[in-house]
């Protein structure tokens, strides 16, 4: 299995562009929303628990069990914002069939969109996802990190990635390539 560091550095490597990180942390924080919205109903009583379980829970807690394997520090972090957005989905999921779907779908598009954004206007290469599907279980940790980050957590780690792929840049329009 491969670290944290290699991990986010194969994750980075997509993504250097200040621009397109910046509509990372809409894009994914939206998406990863959307699906605690989207799969958290319907939700099924846990016998004697005072929770009741989900698609949404599943998932969460499985993605939260990798993190945990990969560092302990940022897994607990990423239970927490888990949590929340499992908390929030179960609200919306309460709501009405119309405001459920709505909100879940609505979340999920925009956030594409920006995703997309990010990668065709800014960053001008794919991501990372498309050549390896762990990327879309990386990209909330990767989004999480960079704010860390900004705040000085860590600091040896961010170098460690900065080595491999480069710090981050504003990249040249494309008409500014020669061609």
């Amino acid at each position: 299995m491969r670290t944290l560091t290699q991990q986010l550095t194969q994750y980075a490597a997509y993504h250097r562009d200040r621009r397109n990180i910046a509509t990372h942390f809409i894009g994914i924080p939206l998406i990863v929303l959307a699906l605690a919205v989207l799969l958290s109903r319907p939700a099924f009583g846990a016998g004697l628990l005072p929770v009741t379980l989900s698609a949404a829970w599943l998932l969460f807690t499985a993605a939260t069990v990798y993190y945990l394997t990969l560092d302990v520090p940022l897994g607990v972090l990423m239970a927490c914002v888990s949590a929340l957005c499992v908390a929030f989905g179960e609200w919306l999921a309460a709501q009405s069939t119309l405001v459920w779907l709505a909100t879940g779908i609505g979340l999920f598009v925009i956030g594409w969109v920006f995703q997309f954004v990010g990668h065709v206007a800014y960053e001008h290469r794919k991501p990372a996802f498309v050549d390896d599907v762990i990327g879309l279980l990386i990209g909330p940790l990767f989004v999480l990190a960079e704010a860390l980050f900004s705040f000085g957590w860590r600091p040896e780690l961010r170098e460690a990635i900065d080595a491999q792929v480069g710090s981050t840049r504003i990249n040249a329009s494309r008409s500014a390539t020669p061609r």
